[in-house]
């Protein structure tokens, strides 16, 4: 029986139709995208076939963003609804398309990050997807690499270096900022700091979801200490591979925040821009690359941030179309989707510190 369901479960074509699913810690809202992949001459190509993002209702990013905070009990229910939901989502997003693909890969809510703890949770149960939609899905794509003692994340540097090869380093610009490169033949990542997840949390307290085009951030002015103290963060002189989650802005952001409450929220968010532009920059100006940089994710739209990066740094900085833009990461988790159903490995060691390569993530619905 184990046999074949292995068989059954385990495809190697050169033609996959798949969903994938992303939702990032900015709460902007899940990004859903159909997108096929062939495979010619052991070289992948993509295309992106239908793109949604829907925007969460109140309920449910006030459910998400209080996530971490819930009882054991709590937190599960959340889970069960949360895959349910997911899979309402696909079903809608699907309803007006003939094509069935061949599975779902969701990335999940990030509630928990912490691998030094062997410790993670990514909310949006597979079975209560699977079973909603109807379709194969594949989800918690970074369980098994934890427990091999790796971070976990990115998962993103897989495909990077399979679809996007021409780039001599990706970034990404979402709730947290990180990059994959090639490096002595391999692949490395690591987040680079907090972005957004700081920017709207911080204008939030003006009533407003998000600094379109930096442009309240732009109108403040730097807090000289403040930027210092950031500065000093000691996760920045760590070596990769390394990783960020909320738990680390609870602990080492907002705690330095608290200390100058009595600043407007637009001061502190002019020196946020500061630094960060700054860590963003070192990061780039220290590769061992000179060429093209990809830069994707909803921070791009943030004209003052990219306006200070490019300002930092030589390299020559790409932003390609909108669709690529949004969904890139929720293309790419459909790829690791596509990898393990070919029993491929999908999270590199060289990537995320793990003690080997791996296959990750977990399939429901058989």
């Amino acid at each position: 029986m184990e046999i074949e369901i292995v068989a059954m479960v385990k495809q190697i074509k050169n033609s996959y139709c798949c969903v994938g699913l992303m939702s990032g810690t900015s709460l902007d809202g899940l990004d859903i995208v159909l997108c096929r992949f062939d495979n010619v001459g052991d070289k992948w190509t993509y295309s992106i076939l239908k793109n949604q993002t829907v925007a969460y209702s109140k309920d449910w990013k006030a459910q998400l963003k209080s996530a971490y905070h819930l009882t054991g009990i709590d937190l599960l229910k959340l889970h069960r609804a949360y895959g349910f939901w997911l899979g309402k989502q696909v079903q809608d997003f699907l309803s007006t398309n003939e094509a069935k693909p061949d599975i779902i890969a969701s990335h999940g809510h990030t509630v928990f990050h912490e691998p030094d703890q062997q410790f993670n949770f990514q909310l949006g149960d597979g079975n209560a997807l699977a079973a909603q939609s109807g379709l194969l899905t594949i989800a918690d794509f970074r369980s098994y690499d934890i427990c091999m003692k790796g971070q976990g994340a990115p998962l993103v540097p897989i495909g990077d270096q399979l679809l996007f090869a021409e780039y001599d380093a990706c970034v990404n610009l979402g709730g947290f900022a990180n990059i994959s490169c090639d490096r002595d033949g391999k692949r490395i990542a690591w987040d680079i700091c907090a972005v957004n997840y700081v920017i709207n949390s911080l204008v939030s307290a003006l009533n407003l979801e998000m600094d379109e085009d930096g442009k309240i951030g732009q109108s403040g002015y730097l807090i000289n200490d403040l930027l210092e103290e950031l500065n000093q963060i000691s996760y920045y002189e760590q070596k990769a591979p390394k990783t960020l989650g909320q738990e680390w802005v609870e602990k080492e952001v907002f705690v330095l925040f608290d200390k100058y409450k009595q600043e407007a929220q637009e001061n502190i968010l002019f020196t946020w821009y500061e630094h960060i532009s700054s860590v963003l920059a070192n990061e780039l100006n220290n590769l061992a690359v000179k060429g093209k940089v990809l830069f994707t994710g909803g921070g791009v739209y943030n004209s003052y941030l990219m306006q200070l990066i490019r300002a930092k740094t030589t390299l020559e900085i790409v932003i390609p179309d909108a669709r690529l833009v949004n969904y890139k990461e929720a293309l790419i988790f459909a790829f690791l989707g596509v990898l393990k159903m070919r029993g491929e490995n999908n999270c590199l060691r060289s990537v995320t510190g793990a003690d080997s390569d791996n296959c990750s993530g977990v399939l429901f619905g058989i």
